[in-house]
């Protein structure tokens, strides 16, 4: 047979629903690499699929080899009832078209991976969390959280494996890193403090069955040592094509690296990274008056994530950025 009469080889389809932000561009490129067409969902201009295009949304699923879902409104806000919302809408209706989708392909896709968060545990101080011995946590962020898992999980896909990426807080160049950057080069880079403060109702539960005090008055007081799990977007990158090659891994699947550290330390880093030596301590009423200018909320900062990879870990994942401070050095000065 001639190289002309050849049947032609068709790559396989990699689907990106919400690769507008930092994580998808950066699993763009890698995939590509790795043997992948890309096509891409989303509300941009920028987007092959929109989500306002249910007939679309199908069309591009059926045939694909691995869906990626990543869409959702950032929680980097204040979270008043209308951006509550939002949140949730843009995480539950965005994963409830995908599962449709799915549900309706002939060729539905091999794997899919839908984003969720290490926030779904518990503020922990005491153990770690990992996904086999975690406890879930109460309240809005992890009502969010566990809604989304739900909605993900629902019913019978025997085609399609599923796995839940209960992401920590991502080191590269997203807003979690550059607001907490921008705070130490302009030397408020000491650690948050939890103290006394006044009670509020916008960390109150959300969706059918929501969870938590109405009125959340704060945790006690960690003096900067409650726990920041984080992964590095370079090791994010690599699990995702680890949980990919790996057909034994399904379910939630926690994506923090083992090197856990706390806020006292990860504020030292970020001091050195930007070249500033003066970090002032942010005791809770300065942290609240600072987060409402900002548009922000101080659970970023003052909720304690402890949580560690035991899955990953136990199919063999390396990590490679292990160490906070030398993680944000190389993004910070890159």
């Amino acid at each position: 047979m001639s190289d002309s009469s050849k049947p032609l080889v068709h790559s396989p389809l990699a689907v990106i629903a919400g690769a507008s932000g930092f994580i998808g561009r950066s699993l763009i490129g890698p995939l590509e690499e790795w043997g992948y067409r890309v096509r891409t969902i989303g509300r941009g201009a920028s987007a092959d699929t929109g989500w306002d295009d249910p007939k679309s949304i199908k069309a591009a699923i059926d045939g694909a080899d691995l869906l990626i879902n990543l869409a959702g409104r950032s929680v980097g806000c204040r979270y008043t009832d209308r951006n509550r919302q939002e949140i949730w809408d843009s995480r539950i209706l965005t994963t409830r078209a995908l599962h449709d989708a799915v549900s309706a392909a002939s060729a539905p896709p091999r794997l899919w991976i839908n984003a969720s968060t290490a926030t779904i545990y518990r503020h922990a101080t005491d153990r770690p969390q990992t996904e086999s011995t975690g406890e879930i946590g109460e309240g809005f962020s992890v009502d969010v959280a566990t809604g989304w898992e739900r909605e993900f999980f629902r019913g019978e896909l025997p085609r399609t494996r599923r796995v839940a990426a209960r992401m920590a807080i991502v080191l590269g160049d997203g807003a979690a890193l550059n607001m907490l950057a921008m705070a130490a080069r302009f030397g408020a880079g000491g650690p948050q403090l939890e103290g006394r403060w006044f009670g509020h109702r916008r960390y109150r539960g959300i969706g059918p069955t929501p969870t938590g005090p109405t009125v959340w008055h704060g945790h006690a007081p960690a003096h900067g040592r409650q726990r920041f799990s984080w992964i590095h977007i370079d090791d994010l990158v690599r699990a995702v094509r680890f949980i990919d090659t790996h057909p034994e891994i399904t379910g939630p699947v926690n994506l923090s690296n083992p090197g856990v550290s706390d806020n006292a330390t990860l504020m030292a880093a970020l001091r050195r990274a930007v070249r500033m030596p003066i970090g002032i301590p942010a005791p809770r009423w300065l942290l609240e008056t600072g987060m409402l200018v900002l548009r922000q909320e101080s659970e970023l900062v003052l909720k304690s994530r402890w949580v560690l990879p035991e899955r990953l870990e136990a199919a063999g994942f390396d990590f490679r950025w292990t160490d906070v401070r030398a993680a944000v050095k190389s993004l910070l000065r890159r």
